[in-house]
C-alpha cells in the first residue's frame, strides 16, 4: 500500500505536469502570434518600400540593383510572415485546436478551461483516479482535475497531505483485506485451541478409576461410558439402623467405627450428619405394597449417614462397598452443624450460593 502511497503521488505531479505543459503551449502560441504580428509588420515596410521605390528606376533615380535588394527583402519578408503563421497553426494543432480560427476570431483564443479538459491532462487524471482507487479513494469522472484535487484535500481541514495519505494507508482496501485474513487466522488459532482443549477430558472430582470400558487405541462417541471415577475424599458411611434403633440418635452424635478390612481393633471416628428421609425398602427400584389386608409389622432400617472426622485418605483408605460396625455414643454431646436435631437446616442462601459450596 505505500507503493500504491507512492505512485499516487507521482501521478500527481505528473497532472500537475500535465496542466504547466497546457498552459506552456498557451503562452507558445501568444508568443508565437506575437512574432507573427512583427514579421506582418517587417512585411509592411518591406511592400512599402519596393512600391515606392519601382517608379523610380525608371527614371534613373535608384540603380536596378538596389531595386534588387528591395524586392530581395520583400520577399524575405513574405517568407517570414508565412513561416511565423505556419508555427501558429502548429501549435494551435497541439493543443487541439482548428489551425484557422472562426472567421473574425484572434489566434491567440483558447477556452479558458483548456488546462483541464485538454487530452493529456485528462489521462493523467485518469491514471492518478486509477491509483487513489487503490488506496480507497473514488473520485467522479465529471470533476476537472483543479476540482478533484480540491475534493481530496477536504478530507483534512488542515489540508495536510501526509495526514490525508496517513489515514488512506490504514483504511486502505489491502490493509482491510489483510487484517480481515490475520482476524480470521486468529480465530482459526483460537478454535484450534479450543479443539486441543476437548482432547482433555477433565472429570470433576479427584478419585480413583473403578471401572474401565475403553483401552488406548479405542474410538469413543459422545455419550459413551468410558470409565467410572470414585472419590477417595468425599467419603460418608450410610448405617441402615432399625427404626426402634432411632429414638435416641441425633444429628451431630460422636460415632466409632470399626472396620474389617483393618481388623476389629482399629477405628475410625464420625458423627451423624443426617437422616435418609425414607426407609430402604420404600426408596427401592420395586417398593412392596401390602394390599391384601394383613398386616404383620415388619421392623424396617433407616439409612443414618455417618461423615468421617480426621479421616486421611493416603494413609488408611476406605472403600466403597466395605462393611462397618458403628456405634453411637447417644450419651455424649452432639456437636457440630444442626447438632441434637433430627432434619438439617437448610444453609442461608448467601451461603448456599458462593463458591465451592453446596445447596
Amino acid at each position: 500500500v505505500r507503493g500504491n502511497e507512492g505512485f499516487a503521488r507521482s501521478l500527481r505531479f505528473s497532472l500537475e505536469r500535465a496542466i504547466e505543459d497546457v498552459d506552456d503551449k498557451v503562452a507558445t502560441l501568444k508568443l508565437r502570434v506575437a512574432t507573427l504580428n512583427s514579421k506582418k509588420a517587417s512585411l509592411a515596410k518591406a511592400q512599402a518600400d519596393y512600391n515606392r521605390n519601382k517608379p523610380l528606376v525608371a527614371t534613373g533615380a535608384i540603380t536596378q540593383q538596389d531595386m534588387d535588394a528591395y524586392t530581395e527583402a520583400l520577399l524575405v519578408a513574405q517568407a517570414e510572415v508565412q513561416q511565423a503563421l505556419q508555427a501558429v497553426y502548429e501549435i494551435r494543432a497541439s493543443l487541439g485546436l482548428p489551425p484557422v480560427p472562426a472567421s473574425g476570431k484572434d489566434l491567440t483564443q483558447v477556452p479558458p478551461d483548456l488546462n483541464q479538459t485538454f487530452s493529456s491532462v485528462r489521462e493523467a487524471q485518469a491514471r492518478l483516479m486509477q491509483a487513489a482507487a487503490a488506496l480507497g479513494v473514488s473520485f467522479s469522472f465529471n470533476l476537472s482535475p483543479r476540482e478533484m484535487v480540491e475534493e481530496f484535500y477536504k478530507r483534512d481541514p488542515t489540508r495536510n497531505i501526509d495526514r490525508i495519505l496517513a489515514k488512506l494507508l490504514e483504511d486502505a482496501p489491502e490493509v482491510q483485506q489483510a487484517q480481515a485474513k490475520l482476524q480470521q487466522a486468529q480465530h482459526n488459532l483460537d478454535d484450534a485451541k479450543l479443539n486441543l482443549r476437548y482432547c482433555n477430558v477433565y472429570a470433576e472430582i479427584d478419585g480413583v478409576i473403578t471401572r474401565r470400558n475403553v483401552n488406548p487405541g479405542n474410538n469413543v462417541v459422545a455419550g459413551q461410558s468410558i470409565m467410572a471415577i470414585r472419590s477417595i475424599t468425599e467419603i460418608w458411611i450410610d448405617a441402615n439402623f432399625k427404626e426402634t434403633q432411632l429414638a435416641k440418635l441425633r444429628i451431630g452424635q460422636p460415632v466409632t467405627i470399626e472396620v474389617d478390612m483393618y481388623g476389629r481393633h482399629h477405628e475410625f471416628s464420625g458423627r451423624i450428619s443426617g437422616f435418609t428421609m425414607g426407609t430402604g425398602s420404600t426408596l427401592a427400584l420395586l417398593p412392596p405394597e401390602n394390599a391384601t389386608g394383613n398386616f404383620v409389622k415388619v421392623v424396617q432400617r433407616l439409612p443414618v449417614r455417618i461423615d468421617l472426622t480426621n479421616y486421611d485418605p493416603n494413609k488408611e483408605p476406605l472403600f466403597i462397598g466395605l462393611s462397618v460396625t458403628p456405634y453411637v455414643h447417644i450419651r455424649e454431646q452432639p456437636t457440630g452443624p444442626n447438632a441434637g436435631k433430627f432434619l438439617q437446616q437448610p444453609l442461608p442462601e448467601s451461603k448456599a450460593t458462593e463458591p465451592g459450596s453446596h445447596k
